[in-house]
């Protein structure tokens, strides 16, 4: 039986808002957005370092800022943001209140004091040893502190959300089945599990080593253990941002996933073999069995690619279903040309999914195949990839649903209109070159982690081709229009909540932003029961068409380094 506790109801979601729920999910994007703010500063100073023609810092303060950008945006931000979505995801689309609040808010300090304290690390310039931190290079101890209780307070939001799902079920505040998004999101939180224990058996003998009470840490021990993290945090995002894909659909055109039992088996291949993919970080590194790089290269990574390009045609499938369901029914992309891409919230989740899809998954697949990452494996073909999954994928997905919570939960009316319809282009665009480029310049072999491609200070010399410093020039230029997307965005949302109309009962009426019915159907379960969807499979067909293209064009560079065998 449901027991009271102090809510809201959304006027235009219809859903039960948890008051501590709120104001949780509140605090968690707001710093969330703080640290986008730090770690995108950090960003430019890299890419504009990396752009020969600027060459703005010395090799100090770039692995100063490389290490900073890292920490902020793959870490701190990502799960910031992440923790708001698991509360969303729970006590909001369950209607239900949230498990031990006490504890939540105990998470959050410990997550912003971990946070906080990695950073000052950081900018003192002892712990420049970016964001993998491979020993035996040692940061200052309050680094691997600050992580430690970073790692702990994200594991307690992890379990007060699996709270909340036990509060719900037993006070039965939903019917059936949980929503999609929730299991998806129960899917991140697993992985969350994994990343966060794996973190803490290899951060934690680190940090005695940093105070000296442990004499040695072995080099392949810590690179194996650590990618259980590196790789894992990433897979925790893809759980996420494809929830996030999902809820934005239903709430802005009222789209139901084209079989709810295929999308949930998708998440569920996430959590069985995106986890122990990694291999491909490892290829090199000589104490890993030729067996377990042959496995996590075929096997396993093949059947995590599977959940994504389930997801990838799920979502335009569900989208278009949903379309012509409206009344959008003229021709094969009828459906897509009358999309409603004024909305941020929507223009912004489709970027991300075709990004993601053609730049970030199409490049993972290519890095995680044991033969074809020898091609670009320590390349900055690495970088490219990251940022076709995280700029491109995780994070503009993140922004885009920014634009549904500030008028949902913060209930402030979003200023500077055209800005928002402007933003996730100006972003993506940004994004979309920035991944391109580092991948072109990583073919052509240019070093991930070296600060200074013309090697100037080298005692042996090395000459890229010229079409390599053109492909940085061009990153260092995108990463600007980037950074000017994610400006706009960092003023847009901190504005709104600081200056934004209140939305009362009039403003709803007068600019709903949730299409009708949309809340009934992200907090329900059900399938779009239909599978006449020619624009998708159209659109399907031109991925796998570039992705096979791409593929054999890999192998083809691979059949000409052959020879030097």
């Amino acid at each position: 039986m449901a027991m009271t506790f102090s809510h809201r109801v959304c006027p235009e979601t219809g859903l039960k808002v948890c008051r501590d729920a709120e104001l949780l999910i509140k605090a968690n994007a707001v710093v969330a957005i703080v640290f986008l703010a730090i770690g995108g500063l950090f960003g430019l100073l890299v890419a504009l370092t990396r752009w020969p023609a600027v060459h703005i810092l010395p090799a100090d303060l770039f692995y100063l800022a490389l290490t900073g950008h890292g920490a902020d945006i793959l870490v701190f931000w990502v799960i910031f943001f992440e923790v708001a979505i698991l509360y969303f995801a729970s006590a909001v689309l369950l209607n239900c209140r949230l498990a031990t609040p006490r504890f939540a808010w105990a998470a959050f300090v410990l997550m912003l004091i971990g946070a906080l304290m990695a950073n000052v690390a950081v900018l003192q310039g002892e712990s420049s040893v970016m964001f993998t931190s491979y020993v035996p290079m040692k940061a200052a101890p309050h680094f691997y502190l600050g992580l430690i209780l970073f790692a702990v307070g994200a594991l307690i939001a992890v379990f007060v959300f699996f709270g909340t799902l036990v509060v719900a079920q037993q006070e039965k505040t939903y019917e059936g089945s949980i929503p999609l998004v929730t299991f998806g999101a129960v899917a991140a939180a697993i992985i969350a599990v994994y990343t966060i224990a794996s973190g803490a058996i290899i951060l934690v003998p680190t940090f005695l080593w940093s105070l000296g009470l442990i004499a040695d840490i072995d080099s392949l021990t810590y690179r194996l253990v650590w990618w259980g993290l590196g790789h894992s945090s990433q897979q925790m995002n893809v759980a996420a941002h494809v929830s996030i894909w999902y809820a934005i659909a239903a709430l802005t055109i009222g789209s139901k996933p084209l079989s709810e039992k295929v999308s949930r088996g998708a998440f569920l291949l996430y959590i069985a073999f995106l986890p122990i993919a990694s291999a491909h970080h490892l290829l090199t590194d000589p104490g890993i069995s030729s067996e377990f790089k042959v496995f996590n290269t075929s096997y396993a990574i093949y059947l995590a690619v599977l959940a994504s390009m389930i997801h990838g045609m799920s979502v335009p499938g569900a989208i278009e279903a949903a379309q012509r369901r409206n009344g959008f029914t003229q021709g094969v992309f009828g459906w897509l040309r009358n999309a409603p891409w004024g909305n941020p919230a929507f223009s912004g989740m489709f970027l991300s999914l075709v990004m993601f899809g053609f730049i970030g998954g199409i490049s993972g697949v290519v890095l995680g195949t044991e033969q074809l990452n020898l091609l670009m494996h320590n390349t900055l073909y690495v970088t490219g990839h990251f940022h076709g999954t995280v700029a491109a994928g995780t994070t503009l997905a993140f922004m885009a649903v920014t634009y549904l919570v500030v008028p949902l939960i913060f209930r402030r009316e979003l200023i500077l209109k055209g800005w928002c319809k402007w933003q996730p282009y100006l972003f993506g665009i940004g994004a979309f070159g920035l991944s391109m480029f580092m991948m072109g310049a990583g073919t052509l072999g240019v070093a991930r982690r070296h600060w200074d491609m013309t090697f100037s200070d080298a005692a042996l010399s090395f000459d890229y081709p010229p079409s390599a410093f053109l492909m940085m020039g061009l990153n260092g230029i995108f990463g600007v229009i980037a950074t000017v997307g994610g400006i706009m965005y960092i003023v847009i949302v901190v504005g709104s909540v600081l200056f934004g109309k209140e939305r009362d009962e009039a403003a709803v009426k007068a600019s709903p932003v949730v299409f009708k019915g949309g809340g009934a159907v992200v907090a329900s379960h059900g399938d779009a029961a239909t599978l006449k969807l020619p624009g998708t499979i159209t659109l399907v067909s031109v991925f796998f068409v570039s992705f096979v293209l791409y593929y054999y064009i890999n192998w083809k560079f691979l059949s000409e380094v052959w020879p030097l065998s």
